[in-house]
């Protein structure tokens, strides 16, 4: 990693030149070089990826062999001038990831890194990124003013000071040219507008999901993958809105992470829609639990109420009976029907589980809650006495 002592501040003026450090693991879509200690070719220099604001990443030719390393902040190709990034992968893991692009973009038509960066390109970026956010809350009010159906979600200042991004979410097409004029005049600068979706607006924003950990989105994931309700239905994960939309209002991309896990883990599972058939009625299927291997039947069609648990081998066998028109006696055989025919006295806990008074001590239970009355402890006191004076 580059030294960047000497460009630390030395008066009050200077101030802004503190953000130069580097923090690994603090970054969003921060990656680990697990090829960094295998040794490198002189060919694993050439490309860098180079890292921006929130999740903006690029691949870019390193034309003049510097010697980079993660972290060191470089002078980069933009259209028109140079941007300021900072390094995020070198050496051969590089060229792994650009392999496993849906369209890897040649080498020879990527943007070239200039040089690395000089204590005057960082004074003029740190210049560039104060100019962010008042230019961003400026940017809403006059979309607002002008009736325009569009959210500028992030403002991205190029490193040279000399072009701004404006990215914004909508549901429909936007004529933003009259804006652009007004916001050419009032900022006197480049303007290019980028439309994103909700779920890259989530990433470049951040926050906590509903699990507690760092949105997905903004740590790790790169390439957005479409997540449907069949990812939830074979989980078996209950159809609720609420619940399995993230805070970009769509669809949780964890959603597809154990997919193919409960997938084949159900290849061998018989179907779920045959009813079973026995002496006393017909049993339905409700839910199931995949990885116990259990299936939960009830005898009405669209209630869960009185609910039995099932092994796989034995509704695969019960389905194999009604096939052939028999009917068997029971439902479940000896060993299952305790798995669902819990005691009563072993469900009332579980359900009082969440009640606010469920430590608080009953009155009248116990001996120790119980006070003798007044004649009772006169009593016994008389009687300690007697003992005392016969000892």
């Amino acid at each position: 990693m580059s030294n960047f002592d000497d460009l630390q501040p030395s008066s009050e003026g200077d101030e802004r030149l503190s953000d130069i450090t580097y923090r690994r693991g603090l970054n969003k879509l921060d990656s680990h070089n697990w090829l960094e200690d295998i040794p490198a070719n002189c060919n694993d220099n050439r490309v860098a990826e180079v890292r921006f604001k929130n999740t903006r990443k690029g691949f870019y030719l390193n034309i003049n062999d510097l010697k980079l390393e993660t972290g060191d902040l470089v002078a980069v190709e933009a259209s028109p001038g140079h941007d300021i990034g900072r390094v995020s992968m070198t050496g051969h893991l590089v060229s792994e990831v650009m392999r496993k692009l849906p369209s890897p973009p040649p080498t020879d038509e990527l943007r070239k890194i200039y040089r690395k960066a000089r204590p005057v390109d960082i004074a003029k970026w740190e210049e560039a990124k104060s100019r962010e956010t008042p230019t961003m809350l400026r940017s809403r009010q006059i979309a607002n003013d002008l009736g325009l159906d569009m959210k500028i979600g992030d403002v991205e200042f190029q490193g040279d000071n000399t072009k701004a991004t404006f990215y914004y979410i909508a549901d429909e097409r936007v004529d933003f040219r009259k804006l652009i004029r007004v916001m050419a005049d009032e900022f006197r600068i480049r303007i290019e507008m980028r439309q994103i979706g909700a779920r890259q607006e989530a990433g470049r924003i951040g926050g906590i999901g509903s699990c507690g950990r760092e949105l997905c989105c903004a740590t790790h994931i790169s390439c957005f993958m479409s997540v449907t309700t069949a990812d939830a239905r074979d989980q078996d994960i209950s159809l609720n809105p609420q619940k399995l939309a993230g805070q970009c209002s769509k669809l949780k991309c964890c959603l597809s992470y154990e997919r193919d896990c409960y997938i084949d883990a159900q290849k061998e599972f018989p179907p779920k829609e045959v009813p079973l058939h026995t002496r006393e009625s017909v049993y339905y299927f409700q839910k199931m639990e995949v990885y116990k291997r259990l299936y939960w039947y009830s005898q009405e069609r669209n209630s869960l109420v009185n609910m039995t648990a099932i092994s796989v081998e034995r509704v695969e066998e019960l389905q194999r009976l009604n096939k052939r028109g028999v009917k068997p006696r029971q439902l479940l055989v000896i060993e299952e029907a305790k798995i669902s025919d819990t005691p009563v006295a072993d469900k009332e806990p579980q359900m009082n589980s969440d009640s606010i008074t469920r430590f608080d001590k009953e009155k009248g239970s116990g001996k120790k809650g119980i006070r003798p009355k007044g004649n009772q402890r006169s009593k016994k006191r008389r009687g300690d006495g007697k003992r005392r004076k016969g000892n």
